[in-house]
């Protein structure tokens, strides 16, 4: 009899530590799904984009099974630090005063920061052209920041929750321009609605790099890393990057 409780106690020990081990198995990536063609929803309401097809490669190379959830942007980091999700992948500018609130991966694509404009504008980027204008862009983005630090009270600064928002005052004429990522814009640029548009001056930050989110302290960040070096080495980077751009934004 003490053989067999020993037994029972043995395979419920073994049920436990499977348990475990499949709920190890499962991450949960935060994505916003509203910057394409980094991240957005299509007609069936599925999260797509290169942000979301980085994430499933790593966690293809991590052999875990991973899914999305998604995240206004505003309380994106919060949401990541109450663990409504693992790790977020979501074209997250690696900054000092976000390495104060998360852990970063090495960077997994570089941006930059360009100013669009209507084709038929005289739109200029320096200061004094740009003095008593309304520029808009994403709150709480290095585009804003970068902004406020750099024209201060010389111009308007027009705070979006999207960066589709932006785009819809643009057209309708109540912003003069937009400051943002520009990959992003590029891609805007190329579509049916942004036609009358285009990049104006040269990017004002040409080092933006863009990082994996993951929680302090949280052993994650180097399994991600790892799995991320292995997607660059065999080229389903590439294949992913050459998907949405004919150009490399590693």
């Amino acid at each position: 009899m003490q053989t067999y409780k020993k037994f029972l106690l043995a395979a419920a020990a073994t049920l436990v530590m499977s348990a475990n081990a499949m709920a190890a198995e499962k991450l949960r990536m935060g994505i916003e799904a509203a910057y394409p063609p980094f991240n957005n929803k299509d007609a069936s309401g599925q999260v797509v984009g290169f942000d979301k097809d980085i994430g499933d490669a790593l966690c293809a190379k991590m052999k875990v099974e991973c899914s999305v959830v998604t995240s206004d942007w505003d309380g994106i980091i919060p949401a990541l630090n109450a663990k409504k999700f693992d790790f977020l992948v979501s074209s997250l500018s690696i900054t000092d005063e976000r390495k104060q609130a998360v852990d970063f991966t090495d960077a997994y694509y570089s941006n930059k920061l360009q100013f669009i404009a209507p084709k038929k504008s005289d739109f200029k980027t320096d200061k004094a052209s740009l003095k008593g204008k309304i520029i808009g862009t994403q709150r709480a983005t290095l585009a804003g920041t970068w902004l406020e630090d750099t024209y201060g009270d010389d111009i308007t600064i027009k705070l979006y929750d999207t960066q589709e928002n932006a785009y819809l005052d643009l057209k309708s004429g109540r912003v003069d321009g937009i400051l943002a990522d520009k990959y992003v814009q590029y891609d805007w640029l190329k579509s049916k609605e942004g036609e009358d548009y285009e990049f104006k001056g040269e990017p004002v930050v040409d080092s933006d790099k863009i990082g994996i989110a993951v929680r302090k302290g949280d052993p994650l960040r180097e399994k991600l890393n790892k799995a991320l070096a292995e997607i660059k080495a065999d080229g389903t980077y590439k294949k992913i990057n050459d998907k949405y751009f004919p150009f490399s934004i590693e």
